[in-house]
């Protein structure tokens, strides 16, 4: 971010206990409370309303396959032969292509910075 004059100045409601929180995290930073809320709002990404759709849907579906797994994991720890191994395995497999679609959803990031 280029660096000029700052003429705009930014207010916040803050309770008195956030304020002191916030002046001792920019002390013990060495930085002036100002500083420390422009780092802070440079690193923070904000959701766009679809990107954040999108992002429940992936954790859904992220938790459906967990689920599943786990599933086949038990399954797996009752039924241990050589034979049952490979469905095992080719259930692996179909989450590992599961994992990837879900981290296709979206495209892009949604971040809106």
């Amino acid at each position: 971010m280029a660096e000029g004059h700052r003429t705009v100045m930014v207010a916040a409601r803050v309770t008195p206990a956030e304020h002191a929180a916030w002046r001792e995290k920019a002390a013990a930073a060495g930085v002036s409370p100002s500083a420390l809320l422009r780092e802070a709002m440079a690193r923070t990404h904000t959701w766009t309303t679809a990107a954040r759709s999108v992002e429940r849907e992936r954790t859904r579906q992220i938790a459906r396959i967990g689920n599943n797994l786990n599933q086949l994991v038990r399954w797996a720890n009752t039924h241990r032969t050589a034979a049952e191994a490979v469905s095992v395995i080719a259930h692996l497999v179909s989450f590992e292509r599961s994992l990837l679609r879900v981290a296709r959803i979206g495209g892009e990031t949604g971040d809106a910075r």
